[in-house]
C-alpha cells in the first residue's frame, strides 16, 4: 500500500475539506502540519521539481497580498520561492498531497478521487 502524507496547516478550510475526505473514503494517510513542523529546503526543492515553484507559491494567500510589492517582485526563482516558502511556510498552496514520488497540489476532488479510488 502507497503511503500518503498530507501536508498542509491544521486550521486550513481546504485541508480540513481534504482530511475529511480521505477519511470518509476510509484511506489512511499521515498529516504534516508544516506550520508547527517546519518544511525543509530539500522537501520544497523536490516538490518544486514535481510541478513547479509557481504552482506551490500561492500567489492569491493572504500572506502572499501581505507582502510589499518590492518583496514580491524579488520572488523571480525557484530559490527565491523556496527562501520564501520556508520562512512564510502560510503561502505554500495547501494541501500538498504526497503519495510515493507523487503530488498533488490543493484540493481538485476529481483529481484527487481519480488518484486515489481508480486505481
Amino acid at each position: 500500500m502507497r503511503i500518503i502524507t498530507i501536508y498542509g496547516i491544521s486550521n486550513c478550510d481546504t485541508v480540513k475539506k481534504t482530511l475529511d475526505w480521505f477519511k470518509q473514503k476510509n484511506i489512511p494517510i499521515i498529516f504534516y502540519d508544516y506550520k508547527k513542523e517546519g518544511i525543509s529546503k530539500a522537501k520544497l526543492t523536490a516538490w518544486c521539481k514535481l510541478t513547479g515553484w509557481q504552482i506551490l507559491l500561492n500567489k492569491k494567500s493572504t500572506t502572499w497580498r501581505g507582502l510589499s510589492a518590492e518583496d514580491q517582485e524579488k520572488v523571480t526563482t525557484q530559490t527565491d520561492a523556496i527562501q520564501l516558502m520556508m520562512s512564510n511556510t502560510s503561502i505554500i498552496k495547501r494541501p500538498v498531497i504526497e503519495i510515493g514520488e507523487e503530488i498533488l497540489v490543493g484540493f481538485k476532488e476529481a483529481e484527487i478521487a481519480q488518484a486515489f479510488l481508480n486505481k
